[in-house]
């Protein structure tokens, strides 16, 4: 790392402009980049080995409602000068419309603003966490402050329930046969490993008593973000994983609030969640209760999600072999198509894509009006080979991502691209007001 101006009265140290010549002259480098291989391009992708199903229309169709989940974060420096400290702000939406509406929406040659009202419900989550250099009244670390923040987060009430409660319903499947413990990795005092965590014992605040150290553990701390946040560099690395746990996590409390008002409404909802679904990173074992809910969904109701991803490897190949795919063909994924065209590697029989991620599996769907999308949809487990049957209600939720066309960005839908548009902060000028609004509001 290079030497940087801290005063002004010396320059930045810049890195060197000919030490390139040392690596591309490095027999280990040359040997390095000869073995390796890059993805295969459209023109050497055989579809013929992996046929594509047919898209059929369901009519009349049962959803009768839509619900997407998205958020987006910010992250802004409160202070510049040493030491330097940074904050991130949060947002989360869910946007609910109806279908009817849309389809009125389609057979107008105009649309009324009022109209367009309709599929602005939107419900807004925010929160706020220390990235670096800060810490919380009353705690006596960062960790502990980062720890804290996020099970406050928790602590509030959406539709007259609270999150942090749903999470215990979810953890320990309270929808189900209840479960009498959950098995946390490490305590985020002590570091000692495999802390059950007793549900009789929990507190009336949704805490534990470590048994070792005798600190008290969150509830939240099942998450496992307490393994990525260093007292040092901070808690920069969690805050995509944050994010994405949030999303679900709210998807999980419509879900059981639906279940606790009207359980034959679930038959009726489409939820979509943007990005795949799955947990990475620290949080990847909260995909195990999720897959055991999901089945639990499966077995006593019913279930319409979807995972639309507007990034990444696999949207990328999808736009690649577009031309080659047929309107209206559902292609799905297996081991060994993901594995040769898609992610480097070998396809393992026994070692699913996504097996300690993901609770679902990818198709890729082109629409009749060639649309390209890439969707998880939940599967009852983890599968090497998923045929058409493992796909609770295929052919109903592709209906609906077909309705939901959206001409403002390439292949859009209406409610990814509405809620994305009522939660994500830009970078101008959202960010810099929040900076301002940070370093005016924290307490020095």
């Amino acid at each position: 790392m290079p030497y940087v101006s801290k005063r002004g009265r010396r320059p930045d140290e810049y890195a060197s402009k000919s030490s390139h010549v040392h690596v591309i002259r490095d027999p280990s480098v040359q040997e390095f980049l000869a073995n390796c291989i890059l993805p295969k391009q459209a023109d050497q992708v055989d579809l013929d080995e992996h046929c594509a199903i047919l898209f059929q229309p369901v009519t009349p169709n049962p959803i009768h409602h839509i619900i997407a989940i998205d958020g987006g974060y910010t992250e802004v420096p409160v202070r510049i000068e040493f030491p330097s400290a940074t904050i991130c702000f949060f947002q989360i939406g869910a946007l609910i419309f109806s279908v009817a509406d849309l389809d009125t929406l389609d057979e107008t040659p105009f649309i009324d603003p009022e109209d367009i009202s309709k599929l602005r419900q939107i419900q807004r989550l925010k929160f706020t966490l220390p990235v670096r250099n800060i810490t919380l009244n009353g705690e006596t670390s960062f960790r502990k402050s980062v720890r804290q923040a996020i099970h406050t987060f928790f602590r509030q009430s959406l539709d007259d329930m609270l999150l942090i409660d749903t999470l215990k319903w979810f953890v320990f499947e309270e929808y189900a046969a209840q479960l009498d413990e959950w098995m946390l990795a490490t305590c985020p005092l002590c570091d000692s490993t495999h802390i059950p965590l007793k549900r009789a014992a929990m507190t009336r605040d949704y805490s534990f008593v470590c048994p070792k150290c005798r600190g008290e553990i969150l509830l939240t701390d099942v998450f496992r973000l307490h393994e990525a946040i260093d007292e040092e560099l901070g808690a920069g690395g969690v805050l995509g994983y944050v994010i994405t746990t949030v999303e679900q996590m709210v998807l999980v409390h419509l879900i059981r609030l639906i279940l606790r008002t009207k359980p034959s409404l679930l038959q009726h909802i489409l939820f979509i969640k943007d990005g795949p679904l799955a947990f990475f990173g620290q949080t990847a074992n909260m995909h195990k209760p999720m897959r055991q809910l999901v089945n639990f969904l499966f077995d006593h109701y019913d279930l319409n999600l979807a995972g639309l991803e507007k990034t990444g490897p696999f949207v990328e190949h999808a736009d690649e072999i577009s031309s080659r795919l047929k309107e209206g063909s559902i292609l799905i994924l297996d081991n060994d198509y993901i594995y040769k065209y898609v992610v480097p590697g070998k396809a393992d029989p026994s070692n699913p894509y996504g097996r300690t991620t993901y609770y679902g599996n990818k198709v890729i769907f082109k629409t009749p009006t060639q649309r390209m999308h890439v969707i998880t949809l939940p599967t009852r487990q983890i599968l090497t080979h998923p045929q058409e049957g493992d796909f609770y209600n295929l052919q109903v939720i592709l209906t609906n991502v077909e309705k939901l066309k959206c001409d403002m960005y390439d292949d859009a839908l209406i409610p990814v691209a509405m809620v994305n548009k009522l939660v994500s902060l830009a970078n101008h000028p959202s960010a810099r007001i929040l900076q301002k609004f940070a370093i005016s509001s924290i307490q020095r």
